[in-house]
């Protein structure tokens, strides 16, 4: 890695075996690793070091893992990862809709950790190419989608959507492999008063599975998180 920059990652965590854990797992995967105890630490040094990518525990003194996700996104799309247990599910969904990327719950494998990272950190870098070459077209996993004309196509084949259908399309496209809360969709496909839709939702998420996917045992792109959203997966292993 000599000569090489370094991606580099913060770890925001107020237990030293999480944190040593975490440092000696990622560096080994070629990672430069910066580390902070609390949210109000972890703040300054992002704005120090400037990271690829935020791993944070939510329960921590000072300032949790919310509010560090609500500010670092008040200054940009840094992915942030937040680490939770079992009984914090409340602060979980609110993290992610304060902008969380993902999150994984304690214990955890940390091949499973990696695989996460390895996700946001690609989605940041196609998000990257394609804002240096702004097409109209869309084309992710097994989705081609022409935003000008409204279509799209699954696996080659064209696939008729409604104009909802296609907004959520549209919006799992953009945020691959990230988990969506019910909040989040409902206020991006209806709007400010979309908190109220999560019946509709549910009915919507149902009609688009059952035109873009293979039918019964076959692909499964949109898959439920339970209690907390969607987590679309463009090219699913079969």
């Amino acid at each position: 890695m000599t000569g090489e920059m370094l991606l580099r990652i913060l770890v925001v965590d107020d237990e030293p075996q999480i944190v040593r854990v975490l440092r000696a797992a990622l560096q080994s995967n070629g990672y430069e690793i910066f580390t902070a105890n609390n949210g109000v630490e972890a703040l300054q040094a992002y704005l120090d070091v400037n990271p690829a990518l935020v791993i944070t525990d939510l329960a921590m003194p000072e300032m949790d893992g919310v509010e560090l996700t609500r500010e670092i996104r008040q200054l940009a799309s840094t992915p942030v990862i937040v680490v939770s247990v079992r009984s914090q599910e409340r602060e979980k969904i609110r993290a992610l809709d304060e902008g969380a990327d993902d999150y994984i719950t304690k214990p955890f494998a940390i091949q499973e950790l990696l695989a996460r990272v390895r996700v946001q950190l690609r989605r940041v870098a196609e998000r990257e190419a394609e804002s240096d070459y702004p097409r109209p077209v869309i084309a992710v996993g097994d989705f081609e989608i022409n935003t000008e004309r409204h279509q799209v196509r699954v696996r080659g084949e064209e696939v008729r959507l409604t104009p909802k259908e296609f907004d959520l399309l549209l919006l799992f496209t953009r945020n691959p492999e990230r988990v969506l809360t019910h909040k989040a969709l409902q206020k991006a496909i209806w709007g400010p008063a979309g908190i109220d839709q999560a019946e509709g939702l549910r009915v919507l998420v149902g009609q688009l599975r059952r035109k873009i996917e293979r039918g019964k045992g076959g692909a499964q792109y949109i898959q439920t998180e339970p209690w907390i959203g969607y987590r679309f997966i463009p090219s699913p292993t079969e």
